[in-house]
């Protein structure tokens, strides 16, 4: 007989002994992840002897039943501010706007106005921002008004004023706003000097598409003007005429973009203010019409005129004493008699 082959059962056991020898180099290859002991960490595994600590790598995957999955918190609705947001701006207060259409104006050219101008501006004083809106669809007529801010004086001279009372006004002229006309519908007990005067403002902005009319003609008739009276004379005698647009004793001023026209003397007067800026105004009167200086400026400090067209009987620009820092650019001058 030949020799006979191992069987079945002894090639098992070899193979069995095999792997109990060579056991120890596969064992080394094994993640084993012990679940942390009361209070670890995800990134702390307790368990060492010593009381050591081991870190688990980044690049190793905490264990499932470890670390439970947190679904992430839903993403705001569109549109929505999220008030931890740094760049998230601060959206300013919206403005009240106050027409004078609903403190009764009615903007029919000969009706008076007045009163109702004066109520919207009490009532746009009385909050933090506003605007008092003329309204594009009307001819507007008002007699002589100061718009006062506070009842002291503001103090320019420092150039450093109390923001807690600067209250951000604008009146917005769209339509038409003007005075009587001419002397004499000019009411007796009213200022013959000046027409509408800001007063007392720390903060205010005079705009529009609309026009401003001074209805000057008359006032520039009157014999006691240059070489009004008989045969080009000039006559004695009273001879006061209003300053269509005055600024008194206020700071922080813009006046911007509109058409000014026919005042009976300045157009604009400045007095004892700082910081003013006018820009894009058109301002216009007839070549022969006496004293109408376009910007008067007078102890007025830091001002910038810019990008407007002066066309009238006198001054385009005239500065007066005690003013400085006047900046003047892109203003054309003419007919008049120049800056």
């Amino acid at each position: 007989m030949g020799t006979a082959r191992p069987g079945l059962p002894r090639l098992m056991a070899v193979t069995f002994a095999l792997v109990a020898l060579f056991g120890v180099g596969v064992h080394g290859r094994n993640h084993i992840h012990k679940k942390p002991h009361g209070g670890g960490g995800a990134g702390h595994r307790g368990g060492a002897k010593g009381g050591s600590t081991v870190v688990s790598s980044p690049a190793v995957p905490p264990d499932d039943d470890a670390t439970p999955l947190v679904a992430p918190p839903p993403p705001p609705p569109s549109g929505s501010i999220v008030p931890s947001d740094p760049a998230t701006p601060v959206q300013p207060a919206e403005q009240c706007v106050f027409d004078v259409r609903e403190y009764g104006a009615t903007g029919e050219n000969t009706a008076d106005d007045t009163e109702a101008f004066r109520a919207a501006w009490s009532a746009a004083c009385a909050v933090e921002s506003a605007v008092l809106l003329v309204p594009s669809d009307g001819t507007f007529t008002i007699s002589s008004t100061t718009c006062s801010g506070r009842a002291s004086p503001v103090s320019c001279s420092s150039g450093e004023l109390a923001n807690a009372d600067r209250r951000a006004m604008v009146v917005q002229v769209d339509g038409v706003l003007m005075p009587p006309d001419g002397p004499d519908c000019w009411p007796p007990s009213d200022n013959r000097r000046q027409w509408l005067v800001f007063s007392n403002l720390d903060g205010m902005t005079l705009r529009g598409a609309g026009t401003i009319e001074g209805n000057g003609e008359d006032w520039w008739n009157l014999p006691c003007k240059p070489h009004r009276g008989p045969n080009g004379s000039t006559l004695h005698g009273p001879c006061d005429s209003p300053t269509l647009i005055r600024f008194f004793m206020s700071c922080n001023l813009v006046v911007q973009g509109l058409r000014v026209e026919n005042s009976p003397e300045f157009h604009f007067r400045f007095d004892g203010c700082s910081d003013v800026l006018v820009d894009g105004l058109f301002i216009r009167s007839p070549a022969n019409s006496p004293n109408t200086d376009g910007i008067h400026v007078e102890n007025t400090e830091r001002v910038g005129i810019y990008n407007s067209k002066i066309s009238n009987g006198d001054d385009c620009i005239s500065i007066g004493t005690g003013s400085y820092d006047v900046d003047i650019q892109n203003v054309t001058c003419g007919p008049g008699h120049g800056i």
